[in-house]
């Protein structure tokens, strides 16, 4: 019998492009002998022990207690998801009409990021004040820790199959179950939950360097972290496809993280040239 001429290399990456895509879990629950837990709220918890021990080193680096990356996140996390919640009630409305006690249900998903930044902060300045933490200077050293966190809770989307993007046939493109696709005759979608876990890694990575390479005025790298985040969430919501409050026909969220972007950018502007009283982290 006559052997088939091997593909070679680029035969089978062409094959894999053909074939490829990635899978979605069936469950939105993991289960580990008799006890089940929602994998959406596992990898929040996950990404927010990622950021304690981060912004534990940091404060340690700094010559700070590393207790206060505990103490802050005990303050600011809980605060964080009420405000992440009202932030997607508030700007997804429309989708809680008739239905207004799912508007609790925050293990089926929808956490305004934006929200649970602005209240996450203003619970961590509580705290600063109450353990006289110069705020600009702690800020600065959280900032890195931030991105880590959404960058592992974003896998919760995953998990629920939810905010995923446009239709796509490249081979990364996210295999959706037909009971979440609202209708729609496409199997595979962009990976949008990957995509901002991705860059919100390359985030981290960013401002660490930064902070490490110059010196910034306090509140710099916070400035930073809003404008990388921001710049991100532009193309990755100009991609989604899930329903979402617009104004003026583009997404709410569109002109939000715009505004944020702008803001944040003269904040960097402002903080370029250093100060010696910086926070030196290495």
């Amino acid at each position: 019998m006559r052997r088939a001429a091997p593909l070679g290399w680029w035969g089978s990456v062409a094959c894999v492009a053909v074939l490829a895509s990635l899978p979605s879990p069936g469950s939105g629950a993991i289960e580990l002998g008799p006890l089940t837990f929602r994998a959406y709220g596992l990898m929040i918890a996950l990404g927010v022990i990622a950021a304690v021990w981060l912004a534990a080193k940091r404060f340690e680096q700094a010559g700070r207690s590393p207790d206060h990356a505990t103490g802050l996140a005990m303050w600011g996390v809980p605060a964080g998801l009420v405000g992440a919640r009202l932030y997607h009630v508030i700007t997804d409305w429309r989708s809680f009409q008739g239905r207004w006690f799912d508007a609790v249900k925050i293990w089926e998903g929808g956490l305004g990021i934006l929200g649970g930044v602005i209240a996450g902060g203003v619970a961590a300045l509580f705290y600063m004040r109450k353990n006289n933490l110069r705020i600009g200077e702690t800020f600065d050293v959280m900032a890195p820790a931030v991105p880590l966190a959404q960058a592992i809770g974003r896998w919760g989307n995953w998990f629920n199959q939810e905010l995923f993007g446009r239709p796509t046939t490249l081979p990364w493109g996210l295999e959706i179950d037909a009971e979440h696709r609202s209708g729609r005759p496409e199997e595979t979608y962009h990976p949008t939950f990957l995509y901002e876990s991705l860059w919100n890694l390359a985030l981290v990575v960013v401002l660490l360097r930064v902070h490490r390479g110059g010196k910034l005025k306090p509140l710099g790298l916070s400035f930073l972290y809003l404008a990388g985040y921001s710049l991100g969430r532009l193309w990755i919501e100009a991609i989604r496809i899930d329903t979402a409050t617009e104004v003026g026909g583009l997404r709410v969220n569109l002109w939000v993280f715009g505004l944020l972007l702008v803001a944040s950018g003269v904040g960097v502007v402002w903080s370029l040239g250093g100060d010696d009283e910086a926070v030196d982290i290495d």
